[in-house]
């Protein structure tokens, strides 16, 4: 369900678009588990190539494009049988189609300790209810969702029309990777990249949510023609750092959580979406030769800020503290 709160009634502004160079940068993972059709076929045959495959799919009416492209555009529910698959997915034809399931696509989702190839390999020559996610006859691409096609024909045309920029949508989180997560919001799966996740330091984005679970998010953009919907969870709440030099300051001393140790130091979150670095040399003082050498996640410490710099958004710290805040 689409709420229309528009950003600039929360904010004071619009949301800076997002161009195809950020989708080419964070969409490069799926890329390499749904790759053409051709250059995957291509790999079981030592004598094959692109060029070849692609011509032999059209020779022989393995791939009718203009079917996949009506069934693309309508948004219709078709039954394909499963012949071949690997880590990432599913291999899927019949009735002149081909192409990839993502495993993120599919209904079911493998445990975590889960051989998932094996997990995979039990799809085999069954039929799948699936619809056409993408279909780029220029690269050879056609991409199915066994998720989508639990919509009816047509929602996903609908929901792209109703998703508007500026908006909040509730959907269901699908697949979370080192990039980001996905969600789905009815029919439609948006990226939530993990520079959206929160205004804070995110190690990994399966820190911030889990599968499964339902989340409020943000649209940034909408690309109707290529399905494509990008998402926020920070821009729900407030910047922290448009108000962090009025807040804090040089010389002050704060409490802190760490949340993050790193070879050349550590990070600690003085509120939420607000964390800063403490420098390896900013470890130990005179005052406390020995320093805090038993440092963990998660351990709450009085830091001194050193310096702020809201617009690179970077916070300076230091455990090196005097005689009168080791006390307090």
């Amino acid at each position: 369900m689409v709420n229309r709160i528009r950003y600039h009634e929360e904010t004071g502004g619009p949301p800076p678009p997002m161009d195809e160079t950020w989708w080419e940068a964070v969409l490069t993972e799926e890329e390499t588990l749904s790759e053409p059709v051709g250059v995957r076929l291509a790999r079981t045959s030592s004598n094959m190539h692109w060029d070849d495959t692609r011509q032999e799919l059209y020779e022989e009416d393995i791939l009718n494009w203009q079917h996949a492209i009506e069934l693309y555009e309508q948004d219709q529910v078709v039954v394909l049988e499963v012949t071949g698959c690997n880590r990432g997915g599913l291999l899927v034809s019949g009735d002149q189609l081909q192409g990839f399931v993502p495993i993120s696509h599919l209904v079911e989702a493998p445990c975590l300790s889960t051989d998932v190839e094996l997990w995979l390999a039990n799809y085999l020559d069954r039929s799948l209810h699936l619809k056409v996610i993408e279909c780029d006859q220029e690269r050879g691409r056609v991409v199915f969702s066994e998720r989508a096609a639990q919509s009816s024909p047509g929602s996903r045309n609908m929901l792209l029309k109703n998703l508007v920029p500026g908006s909040c949508a509730t959907g269901t989180v699908t697949n979370i990777t080192d990039f980001g997560v996905f969600v789905d919001l009815g029919g439609v799966e948006g990226l939530v990249h993990v520079s959206e996740i929160s205004w804070g330091r995110v190690q990994h984005p399966s820190e911030v949510v889990s599968l499964g679970q339902q989340v409020v998010v943000y649209v940034i953009q909408v690309d109707a023609k290529r399905a494509r919907v990008a998402l926020s969870l920070k821009r729900l709440h407030p910047n922290p750092w448009e108000t962090a030099g009025e807040r804090y300051f040089p010389g002050q001393v704060v409490d802190a959580v760490i949340t993050s140790i790193v070879p050349f130091g550590a990070f600690a979150r003085l509120e939420e979406g607000l964390d800063g670095l403490i420098h390896i040399s900013e470890f130990s003082s005179e005052d406390d030769p020995d320093g805090p050498l038993t440092l963990q996640e998660g351990h709450q410490v009085k830091v001194r800020i050193l310096h702020v710099d809201p617009s690179k958004q970077r916070l300076g710290l230091s455990l090196k503290l005097g005689v009168e805040e080791l006390a307090s």
